[in-house]
C-alpha cells in the first residue's frame, strides 16, 4: 500500500525547499513545524537559522515566504512576530488528502507501516495461579493489550508473553495443605470451573498461608514439598498441574469478559524457565557479573544502596540453593533475546517493581544479553485509586476482585444504554452494555498516562459527557445514524467546495491520525491515542452543531459532509480498536 502523505509532511517539504532556496547553507534545516491556534501550522525554525547565519530573522522569514510555492497545498504564509511563519493549507488539499485516506484499499486510512520493523516481546497480564485476579491486575492487561495492537498496526512483529506466577514456595504450601486437609477441597470441585473453582482455590490458598505463617512444623513440611515439586515428584507435579489448568480456565474467562484475546501458547509462566536457571547462574558467575556473598550468588551496584547506606544486591541464587525472581527474570531475558530474537522487550509492570527491573536489566547488560541492538524497557504503571484517592479496596479493606468490578461496570453501562435505547431488544441492551461498560473501564485507564495513578469512578466512566469512552462511542453511533438516514445518498468528497471553519478543523485533525499512531506506538503511549480520539469526537460535535449534513445547501455539500462524517467514523473506529474498545453501530 502506498501510504498517504500527511498535510504536515506536505507542508514541511515545501517549507524545507523554500528554506534551502533562500539560504542554501540551510539545506538540511528543520523548519520546526507544529500545529497552531493562530493558523493551521506555525514554523519556528527560522529564528535559530538566522542566529547561526547572523541574519535578521524577520528579513530571512520574508525571503523564505518569497520562495514558498502556494496554491496546491499551502494557501497562505505570513511572517509573524520576530520571524515565525503562520501557514494555512487550502480547503482543496484537506479534502483531497482525506479522500486519499478513505480510498486506502487496505482500510488503514493511509497509515504507513514502520520503515524498519523489528521483533518486540511484550510481557503483560501476569496473574497468579491459585489466586483470584484483583483490580491490581487490570492495568497491566489493558495497557499491554493496547500497546500490542498499536505495535502490530505499525507492522512490528509482536510476541506476547504472560509471565504468570505458577511456581515457588506458595505451591509447596498449597499442595501440602491439601494433602493434610483433603476434606477442605470442595466435593463439587470436579464439576465447577472458572470463577467458582477459583474462589475455592483462593480460599484454600489463604487458609494454607495462615497455617504457614503460624506453624513452624507445617512451614518445614511445605518447604520440603517445594523441593519435591522442583525435583519432579509425580504426585506433587500432578497436583500442581491441576491448579495451573484450573487457573487458566479462570484467566480465560476474565480476559474474555475484558474483551481481550489471551492465547494458551503465549502463557509462559515462571515454571517455563526452570531448565535455564542453573545455566543462568553459571554464566553470571563465570563471567564475574555475579559473585558469592555469604553463600548467595549476588550482583552488586554502586548506585543502589539501602537505608543503611550499604549496597543492595540483586540475589540471583539464595544461600540454600533456591532461586529467586531475579534468576527467572534473567533466564526469561536470555530466552527472549536468543530464542525469540527480540529487538525490544517491554515489561508492563507496576511502578513499585522499578528497582528490581533496573537491577535485572543492568545485570543483563553486564552479561552482554542486552546491548544497543537489544533493549529492555519497563512500562511502569501507577496505582488504581478509589474515589477517596487511596488504593482501591473493599469496605472490609480487601483488594477488589476484578470480576466484581467488571460486572458492576457492565451493570451501570447497561442502565445508561437502556435509558437511551429507542429500538433495542433486551439482548441488544445486554450486548451494548458489555461493550460500553468494558470500554469505559479500559478508556479510563488508557486515557491516563501509564505512570500516573488514577481514580476509579464508575459514575464518571459511564457518563455521556466529558472525556469518556461513552462520549466517543456515542459520537460514532450518531454518525452511523446519520449515514443510515441518508438512504441512497452516498458520502463523496468534493475538493472544489469551500470548507467552513468547523469542517477545516475536523478535516485537519482526521489527517493527523497517522502521525498519532506512529507517536503512540513509538512511545508505548496509548494515552496519546485516547487524547487524539477525544479531540476528534469534540471537533465532530462542533461540526455537527454548526454544519447541517442532510439539510446542507446543495447536493454536493450534502455528499461532502457525509464524506466528512464517514471518514471521521472510520478513524474513530480504528483508533478505538487500537485501544481494545468496541464501537457499537447503535447506542
Amino acid at each position: 500500500m502506498a501510504s498517504v502523505t500527511s498535510l504536515t509532511s506536505a507542508v514541511h517539504q515545501r517549507l524545507a525547499s523554500a528554506l534551502s532556496a533562500a539560504l542554501p547553507e540551510a539545506a538540511d534545516a528543520d523548519p520546526l513545524l507544529r500545529r497552531s491556534d493562530r493558523a493551521d501550522f506555525q514554523a519556528n525554525g527560522i529564528l535559530a537559522l538566522a542566529k547561526k547565519a547572523k541574519a535578521n530573522p524577520r528579513e530571512l522569514a520574508t525571503q523564505v515566504v518569497g520562495q514558498v510555492v502556494t496554491g496546491d497545498v499551502i494557501g497562505t504564509v505570513e511572517v509573524s512576530g520576530p520571524g515565525f511563519l503562520n501557514i494555512t493549507v487550502t480547503d482543496k488539499a484537506i479534502t483531497e488528502n482525506l479522500a486519499a485516506r478513505a480510498a486506502d484499499p487496505e482500510g488503514r486510512l493511509g497509515v504507513p507501516y514502520t520503515e524498519r520493523p523489528g521483533t518486540t516481546v511484550i510481557d503483560y497480564a501476569q496473574p497468579n495461579v491459585a489466586k483470584e485476579m484483583h483490580v491490581g491486575h487490570l492495568r497491566s492487561a489493558v495497557i499491554g493489550d493496547s500497546v500490542v495492537k498499536l505495535l502490530e498496526f505499525t507492522g512490528e512483529t509482536v510476541i506476547r508473553r504472560h509471565h504468570i506466577g505458577d511456581w515457588g514456595t506458595q505451591f509447596g504450601m498449597l499442595i501440602q495443605y491439601l494433602d493434610e486437609h483433603p476434606h477442605e477441597l470442595d466435593h463439587k470441585a470436579a464439576e465447577v470451573t472458572g470463577e467458582e473453582a477459583m474462589s475455592n482455590l483462593d480460599r484454600l490458598y489463604k487458609a494454607a498461608r495462615k497455617l504457614f505463617d503460624s506453624d513452624e512444623e507445617f512451614k518445614t513440611r511445605a518447604r520440603r514439598r517445594v523441593v519435591d515439586l522442583q525435583a519432579g515428584d509425580p504426585h506433587t507435579l500432578a497436583m500442581w498441574q491441576k491448579f495451573v489448568d484450573e487457573s487458566k480456565i479462570y484467566f480465560f474467562s476474565v480476559f474474555e469478559k475484558l474483551d481481550m484475546e489471551i492465547r494458551d501458547p503465549d502463557i509462559v509462566g515462571e515454571s517455563g524457565y526452570n531448565d535455564m536457571l542453573a545455566e543462568t547462574c553459571r554464566l553470571l558467575e563465570e563471567s564475574g557479573v555475579a559473585v558469592r556473598s555469604e553463600g548467595a550468588l549476588c550482583v552488586f551496584f554502586d548506585d543502589i544502596k539501602g537505608p543503611d547506606g550499604k549496597p543492595v544486591p540483586l540475589i540471583v541464587q539464595k544461600s540454600d540453593g533456591g532461586y529467586g525472581y531475579a534468576a527467572t527474570d534473567l533466564s526469561a531475558i536470555r530466552d527472549r533475546v536468543f530464542n525469540l530474537k527480540a529487538n525490544s522487550i517491554i515489561y508492563v509492570v507496576d511502578a513499585r517493581q522499578s528497582l528490581h527491573f533496573k537491577m535485572v536489566f543492568e545485570t543483563a547488560r553486564r552479561a552482554g544479553w542486552l546491548n544497543d541492538d537489544v533493549k529492555a524497557y519497563q512500562l511502569a504503571f501507577g496505582t488504581v485509586l478509589g474515589k477517596d484517592g487511596k488504593p482501591f479496596k473493599t469496605r472490609e479493606g480487601e483488594t477488589v476482585r476484578l470480576v466484581d468490578l467488571l460486572d458492576e461496570a457492565i451493570d451501570r453501562a447497561s442502565s445508561v444504554v437502556r435509558e437511551k435505547a429507542q429500538d433495542l431488544s433486551e439482548e441488544e441492551i445486554a450486548e451494548r452494555g458489555a461493550q460500553v461498560g468494558i470500554g469505559a473501564v479500559k478508556y479510563a485507564d488508557l486515557s491516563t498516562s501509564a505512570n500516573r495513578d488514577y481514580k476509579f469512578d464508575l459514575d464518571q466512566m459511564v457518563s455521556l459527557n466529558g472525556d469518556t469512552s461513552v462520549y466517543l462511542q456515542y459520537a460514532y453511533a450518531r454518525i452511523q445514524s446519520i449515514l443510515r438516514k441518508a438512504g441512497d445518498v452516498r458520502p463523496s468528497a468534493h475538493p472544489e467546495l469551500a470548507l467552513t471553519d468547523a469542517e477545516r478543523a475536523l478535516g485537519l485533525h482526521v489527517d493527523a491520525f497517522a502521525e498519532t499512531v506512529a507517536e503512540a506506538a513509538a512511545e508505548y503511549a496509548p494515552h496519546k491515542m485516547a487524547a487524539y480520539l477525544y479531540q476528534l469526537a469534540s471537533l465532530y460535535t462542533s461540526f455537527y452543531d454548526k454544519c447541517p449534513v442532510l439539510k446542507a445547501e446543495t447536493p454536493e455539500q450534502v455528499e461532502n459532509r457525509l464524506f466528512l462524517c464517514d471518514v471521521t467514523a472510520r478513524t474513530l473506529h480504528e483508533g478505538m480498536a487500537l485501544l481494545g474498545i468496541r464501537t457499537p453501530e447503535r447506542l
